[in-house]
């Protein structure tokens, strides 16, 4: 016999949490680094392929239209012949500058790690969380122990 539904005693959606609506801006494939690359200026798409070698055309146009439509950046078309299109980053896209600037540091922090000071700190984040009650619960993992 299947088990009863049971209503759920939450009466409305928790609010969105700010970490993951920024998360949702900055993690979408390339964008951290088209951020990087716009920090400094508008670029033309043809810059942007050459800063970011390894993108494809589509990609990076995609990318593009989908950061402007969050409203991260603004595509600016310039009057020349044959038109050119130059990007730059909104208010809120520089808002994220120091955001990718922090992410930029805690790399370069673990690329100093040894390999096996890093396998070791990720194997131990990986454990799962003991359950409720239990001696090993989030306090002894936040302390590392």
């Amino acid at each position: 016999m299947p088990l009863k539904l049971r209503k759920s005693a939450v009466r409305e959606p928790p609010p969105a949490c700010p970490l993951t609506e920024c998360m949702k801006l900055l993690g979408g494939a390339w964008t951290p680094n088209l951020i990087w690359f716009l920090s400094k200026g508008p670029r033309r798409f043809g810059e942007l392929r050459t800063d970011i070698p390894r993108i494809s055309a589509k990609v990076l146009s995609d990318r593009l239209r989908a950061l402007e439509g969050r409203g991260l950046l603004h595509r600016h078309v310039m009057p020349t012949s044959p038109p050119s299109v130059e990007y730059s980053l909104s208010e809120l896209g520089s808002e994220l500058i120091p955001v990718i600037h922090a992410i930029v540091q805690v790399g370069k922090k673990l690329k100093t790690m040894p390999p096996e000071v890093r396998s070791r700190r990720a194997a131990r984040s990986a454990r799962p969380i003991a359950a409720p009650g239990s001696s090993r619960g989030l306090e002894a993992r936040a302390s590392g122990g």
